[in-house]
């Protein structure tokens, strides 16, 4: 049965090709993201093995882990807490105290200590605007140290004054300057003119990142004003990194109990529990990256699925005869059954093999593009055991699997078949999928419905998803019904306009209504989830319009394309002519628990603090006020609390901020809104304590102009004054409110577009579907197309009828995949609204374009199966059994 299982590959090759295909892009999708994977965390490994290659750091323990920063712990412990190894990419939340490297030099098995320290900073390339690397990586100002083996000049000197600074080659190449030339840079809102004086080297990429390196004394007083971010020590000869610490961690800790070295969370760790510590949270990026390109795979793969089945459905179909003969010269229906499963799992092999050939070439060629634009990624493309396995595994089992059902019909055809003229098939009744898909679709609705009465349930995400996998699942088996109604009402202008060939169109896609329910679910799936992301962009767009409309009083809003609006920006604003207020949003990060210990934020990661500057509320920043007084509040020192956030704190409560130190603050008022962005808002003076001034960034600033009936015309001028006053900042944009709403609109569409191209997968899969769909049928109806021409029929009318069939296909497929995804992406708002997600909007406009598409598609998907079918030979075609 082997043999007889290949033969039937090879002699009916055209018939498989597109299912084989199916699984190549599906997995080509799983091989890529694991080798991405494998990629990406091969190169950042290599950063944190050249970012931190000394012995022992001493650091403050990151809080909210570990042994929740005891002040003891500073004993040369290791402790638990997952902090940042990688100084040119993290810094410490807490820097360590100055005092505290006089005592670890002292230390006799310590060789050398190097204070690290790292800021965001604007470095103005030679066509004189902002650096922006690939992706949008940052740029870092580091320390340079002449004996820091991580480093080596390679042009030029090293940075010795502070107007001087070296260049990582990366950055080098990215900013279009070169050794010797003059530029410009922007360090907490000083602006600073600054001269390249020396490239500087890595033995690893910088993974686009821009690093600007200064002379020690420049870059600890710019970015470690009260201490750097960690120490790393250097061993003496003959120490090793464990005993290295224990001396370290004895001395700071006499030290603090002395009092000569302030009390702090200080810790001492090896290089190698750093370097891992940074592993590991990179991991847990990397990961997440994975999973999210991996749902896209399993979406191809899903898709592909229904190509799988349609081609062995139909196989079986077109060769029942063929299975009657076998079983009448003795094969069992195991025999046939398991036949028809070897040729599944040869196209998932097959398919495999090609996919995952693809997906390493996708990956290859995005490293070349990356490195194009900048982004360099260490070493060559990975292909390892686990990613060669888990895709052919995968294709396999997925081929196998969506063949099993048409190899049990095949299995179970009587070897009386044989003997007969023609072999007829009954297809089961559609009761009982009817049934179970309108108890799917019920229970769907119901979850949905539960999830949007009560926003507030626990776990209300699962709900939602478990709705709504419930109605797509349920709709893919009621599709075969749908099929006999909506394709007979969707055929009718073409049976009325185009005769006979809408006519026969329509008779041909409702013969079969599993067949094109099946045909048309590829596509269905992949034109839902679009349909999804479109509501749920737009309906973002005009959520975000809504709170800037309704949440502030701005006739202008400044912005930073850095991240942060520098320092000097504010005064700046505030000296033009015609300015009548200026308002700054800043933040820090810090961690945030209430009185009984329980986290503000959604993870064990830190929220942001906001400050505000006296009157801020209520007149740029408009809000509910709940509870309390919120100015009050903020003079006296104590914490404003954002209900939709924080939802579970009153006034007279307490929280316990732990940043740079801890403090204990009372909530002095509740509001309800947008923005501020963060759970706490507190005044400028509280912020300063919870974080260096360093360590803090600068939102935006709302600017209300002093007239406050400024028609469109002056506040043009208003605008273009401001804008001159901020062109030292190089980085600093100036919108109106409705230029500030599009501009965040455009990044929704950036995001929307990344989606749109990965589902674009499987609608291009769903594509191969209908052409692999019309090209069998057009083999199953041989005999029919033979005789139709015999009568008259044209080949330009056979034509046309086979692109009616696609497009009523297309059409059917995508109309219900988006009546799916809209509905279920419309109750998003009203669960969502605390939020932000509060508009709801539809882009019909969008949708009514899909549906063109959905037209384009069918007329593409049919040229090839009409050719084919238009080349029939009429007599071989009225012969053909």
């Amino acid at each position: 049965m082997l043999k007889v299982a290949l033969r039937g590959i090879r002699a009916h090759l055209v018939r498989f090709l597109m299912s084989l295909l199916a699984v190549a892009l599906g997995v080509a999708f799983v091989a890529g993201s694991f080798a991405l994977r494998a990629m990406l965390s091969g190169t950042f490994d290599q950063i944190v093995d050249a970012s931190t290659p000394a012995d022992v750091y001493v650091r403050v323990a990151p809080q909210g882990s570990g042994d929740g920063g005891d002040p003891d712990a500073a004993d040369g412990g290791s402790g638990d807490a997952g902090g940042s190894g990688m100084a040119a990419l993290a810094g410490a939340a807490a820097p360590v105290p100055p005092e505290a490297q006089a005592v670890v030099e002292a230390v006799p098995s310590v060789a050398q200590v190097l204070p690290e320290v790292q800021g965001s900073l604007v470095l103005v390339g030679a066509d004189g605007t902002a650096v922006a690397a690939a992706g949008g990586a940052p740029t870092y100002g580091l320390a340079y140290y002449p004996d820091d083996p991580a480093t080596r000049i390679v042009a030029g000197r090293a940075p010795t004054g502070d107007a001087e600074i070296a260049l990582e080659s990366g950055g080098l190449a990215v900013s279009g300057l070169a050794v010797g030339d003059t530029t410009t840079i922007v360090v907490a809102g000083d602006v600073r003119e600054v001269t390249v004086v020396g490239e500087v080297a890595y033995d690893t990429p910088a993974a686009g990142t821009t690093l600007v390196l200064f002379p020690a004394d420049v870059a600890l007083a710019a970015f470690g004003p009260l201490g750097p971010a960690q120490l790393a020590i250097y061993a003496a000869d003959d120490v090793d990194p464990e005993t290295l610490a224990a001396d370290v961690g004895d001395a700071l800790a006499s030290a603090q109990a002395a009092g000569t070295v302030p009390a702090s969370d200080l810790e001492v760790v090896t290089g190698e529990q750093l370097r891992q510590e940074s592993k590991d949270a990179i991991g847990e990026v990397l990961g997440f990256i994975t999973t999210f390109l991996l749902v896209f795979a399993a979406i191809a793969l899903f898709v592909g699925a229904f190509i799988i089945s349609n081609t062995f459905a139909m196989s079986v179909r077109q060769r029942m005869k063929e299975f009657a003969m076998l079983r009448a010269v003795g094969a069992s229906p195991t025999q046939v059954f398991v036949s028809i499963l070897v040729q599944a799992a040869v196209v998932g092999l097959v398919g495999s093999a090609f996919g995952l050939a693809g997906g390493l070439a996708l990956v290859e060629g995005l490293q070349a593009f990356l490195a194009a634009m900048g982004m360099e990624l260490g070493g060559s493309v990975p292909v390892d055991a686990p990613t060669v396995v888990v895709s052919v595994l995968v294709g396999t089992v997925v081929s196998v699997v969506a063949a099993a059902v048409p190899a049990r019909r095949a299995a179970l055809v009587p070897p009386v078949e044989a003997m007969r003229e023609e072999v007829t098939t009954t297809d089961a009744s559609l009761v009982p999928r009817s049934v179970v898909g309108g108890v799917l679709v019920a229970l769907g609705v119901a979850a949905v419905a539960l999830a949007t009465a009560d926003p507030g349930r626990a776990q209300v995400g699962w709900w939602l998803g478990a709705g709504a996998g419930g109605v797509l699942v349920g709709v893919l088996l009621l599709a075969p019904v749908l099929v006999r109604a909506a394709l007979g009402w969707l055929a009718w202008p073409f049976a009325v306009a185009v005769r006979p060939m809408g006519g026969l169109a329509r008779g041909n896609v409702t013969r079969n209504p599993r067949r094109t329910a099946n045909t048309a679910g590829a596509l269905m799936i992949g034109m839902a989830l679009v349909g999804a992301a479109s509501v749920i962009a737009t309906s973002t767009q005009a959520s975000v319009a809504d709170i800037v409309a309704e949440q502030t009083d701005a006739d202008l809003i400044v912005t930073s394309a850095s991240g942060g609006v520098p320092d000097g920006v504010a005064d700046a604003v505030a000296a033009v002519p015609g300015v009548g207020r200026v308002d700054e949003v800043r933040y820090a990060q810090a961690e945030l628990r209430d009185a009984a210990g329980a986290s503000l934020t959604d993870g064990p990661g830190p929220g942001l603090v906001v400050a505000l500057g006296p009157g801020t509320l209520g007149t740029t920043l408009l809000v509910d006020v709940v509870d309390g007084d919120p100015d009050a509040a903020l003079a006296a020192g104590e914490a404003v609390v954002n209900r939709s956030i924080a939802p579970d704190l009153e006034v007279g409560d307490t929280v316990d901020v732990v940043g740079a130190t801890r403090l204990t603050l009372t909530v002095g008022a509740v509001i309800d809104g947008s923005v501020p962005r963060g759970p706490l808002t507190v005044s400028r003076e509280v912020l300063d304590e919870i974080a260096p001034p360093a360590a803090q960034v600068v939102d935006s600033l709302f600017v209300q102009a002093a007239d406050d009936d400024l028609d469109a015309d002056g506040l043009a001028r208003l605008q273009d004054d401001v804008k001159a006053a901020v062109v030292p900042f190089v980085v600093v944009s100036v919108l109106t409110s409705d230029e500030f709403v599009s501009q965040l609109s455009s990044q929704v569409d950036q995001v929307l577009a990344i989606l749109y191209a990965l589902l674009g997968l499987s609608i291009v899969i769903a594509v191969l579907g209908i052409v692999n769909t019309l090209a069998l049928s057009v083999i199953e109806r041989t005999r029919e197309i033979g005789l139709l021409r015999a009568v008259g029929l044209g080949r330009l009318q056979l034509s046309v009828t086979i692109v009616i069939e696609s497009v009523l296909t297309a059409v059917f497929g995508t109309a219900v995949g988006l009546v799916i995804g809209v509905g279920l992406a419309a109750t998003l708002p009203t669960i969502y609204a605390d939020q932000g997600l509060s508009e709801l909007a539809i882009g019909w406009a969008n949708l009514a374009l899909m549906l063109l598409v959905a037209v384009v598609v069918g007329v593409l998907a049919a040229v090839w199966p009409a050719v084919r079918a238009s080349r029939l030979k009429v007599l071989d075609a009225v012969s053909y059994e």
